[in-house]
């Protein structure tokens, strides 16, 4: 919609990019506030600065309708632990304060379905009604995660417009800042990682993600969550897909749940003491993938309109960009879906 301004807090990130760039092609005005340097397009307003610090906040909010919050840390591990908290939780809450000084037609907060896990019991796809406690996240940025999402709740019962999206894993081209997802992928694709845990997650091309949240700011209800996911795979078959993909052979060995506890304890602790580089097994991820990460997207389907687009081509497209962004290591004849 012409002359509406739009502001994306961590547009520059692997979601927002793809957002920003579907705000412009509808043809609205979008304003983007992010840490980072990295390239946008040249439409688009830039303001530089953290969602911890109110004044940039207060500003980057002049004249604008909507806000898509997408700015936070998104790995599983970081150097300082206090950085999740910081950025994530308070940093929502800076967000949450000056967006309710303004006249805001909608506010989209990101959550993540990591929180929404924590029952190895539970074998049937987890909705968007399920609720957890804090005691259930395992792991910082679980935690960070988890306190953001219950202030974006009380900022909706405060009357704040606030709509939740909670996206799952997201696969695609453009992940500059190589999250979590795609340097597993990654890591497959140049052998670094020549045993498995089978683990069980929801995979969704991270285009339909952006064009989710638009969906939820002009559809949403305020104070309800949406899960904006796809199809339930398994790891095995997310790597039978790279093998038809690439025609590279993927790892066969699967390893039991304690041996990949193990493995994320020391790759951690290496990581935390000895690198100070990120671990190759996050601990958190690992602790994550004990439990099945299956998801029901039905309401955000339903209500909103959610596209299911092709996850073969969603990942043809992943592992296409990384080859053009020299990233893969060896020769992938590339398979195109048929």
């Amino acid at each position: 919609m012409k002359n509406r301004r739009s502001l994306v807090t961590g547009g520059g990130g692997f979601i927002g990019a793809h957002l920003v760039r579907q705000l412009l092609e509808q043809g609205e005005t979008v304003r983007v506030l992010d840490l980072h340097d990295v390239p946008l397009p040249s439409s688009v307003e830039v303001v530089r600065g953290s969602v911890c610090d109110a004044s940039v906040v207060r500003d980057a909010l002049d004249d604008v309708q909507r806000l898509y919050h997408l700015a936070g840390n998104p790995n599983l591990w970081t150097v300082d632990k206090k950085d999740f908290q910081r950025v994530n939780y308070e940093g929502t809450c800076t967000v949450f304060e000056e967006a309710a000084r303004k006249d805001l037609d909608v506010v989209v907060h990101t959550s993540t379905e990591s929180i929404l896990t924590g029952s190895a019991e539970i074998n049937a796809p987890v909705d968007s009604d399920v609720q957890r406690v804090l005691k259930d996240m395992p792991g910082p940025y679980c935690r960070s995660k988890f306190l953001a999402e219950q202030a974006a709740f009380q900022a909706a019962r405060d009357g704040l417009p606030v709509v939740i999206v909670a996206p799952t894993l997201p696969i695609g081209p453009g992940d500059r800042m190589i999250t979590p997802p795609t340097r597993m992928i990654l890591d497959f694709l140049n052998v670094r990682t020549p045993a498995f845990y089978n683990c069980r997650f929801n995979l969704v091309d991270v285009r339909d993600i952006a064009k989710g949240h638009i969906l939820a700011a002009e559809y949403g209800r305020p104070g309800e969550r949406y899960i904006l996911g796809h199809e339930n795979v398994t790891l095995d078959e997310l790597l039978q897909m790279l093998e038809e993909i690439t025609g590279l052979s993927m790892p066969k060995l699967q390893v039991p749940y304690w041996v990949a506890l193990s493995a994320g304890v020391i790759s951690e602790f290496t990581s935390d003491f000895i690198t100070h580089r990120p671990p190759k097994a996050p601990l958190t991820g690992v602790r994550l993938a004990k439990y099945p990460m299956h998801f029901n997207s039905d309401k955000a389907i339903n209500e909103l309109g959610l596209p299911q687009s092709s996850l073969h081509q969603a990942l043809t497209d992943e592992v296409q960009w990384l080859i053009n962004e020299g990233l893969v290591k060896r020769d992938i004849p590339l398979r195109q879906e048929t």
